[in-house]
């Protein structure tokens, strides 16, 4: 019974901690007074990659604006679904950004997606793996890295991962 109580208790206080909402990313974490740096480079980061899913926000329940916190939206598409997650990590007047962006096109293969990318910019870098089924794909300068997993005959799963620092 005492566990039953215990497991009740954490479990609302975890849901109160944590935010469910169709708003912007930038407009949650400023109601929950996450730092009010982070929240700029929230909003910009929201912009940029057009963010308009579900999103959640993990917060600490006192000091919000003192500790990390975990963002995340999620978009269905007509075509597949994206899933994007960020982590904000407050140090004064600056804010270090994690970044994971996975995306499911069910009506484009990998390699149709990979000659786009080269088309676009002819510096970028790419390894194949496991006989072409994974495709590593990243720009010299090395701010951002790409993982295209084949998936289907005409799908492919494309995940990019970037780390943001300040004067970086």
């Amino acid at each position: 019974m005492k566990r039953l109580l215990l497991a009740t208790i954490i479990g609302s206080l975890t849901l109160l901690n944590n935010a469910v909402s169709a708003g912007g990313l930038a407009e949650e974490a400023a109601l929950r007074d996450i730092n009010p740096v982070c929240q700029s480079h929230l909003e910009q980061v929201e912009n940029s990659y057009n963010l308009n899913g579900l999103n959640l926000t993990f917060f600490h329940p006192e000091e919000a604006s003192a500790y990390p916190s975990f963002h995340t939206s999620t978009e269905k598409f007509e075509n597949g679904a994206s899933f994007f997650a960020t982590s904000l990590s407050p140090d004064g007047e600056m804010c270090y950004i994690s970044i994971i962006k996975t995306t499911i096109v069910n009506n484009q293969s990998c390699a149709n997606i990979l000659q786009a990318r080269m088309e676009n910019d002819e510096t970028l870098k790419v390894t194949n793996y496991g006989d072409g089924d994974y495709i590593h794909l990243y720009p010299a300068s090395g701010a951002y890295q790409m993982l295209l997993v084949d998936i289907g005959v005409n799908a492919c799963a494309i995940t990019e991962t970037r780390m943001m620092w300040p004067g970086a």
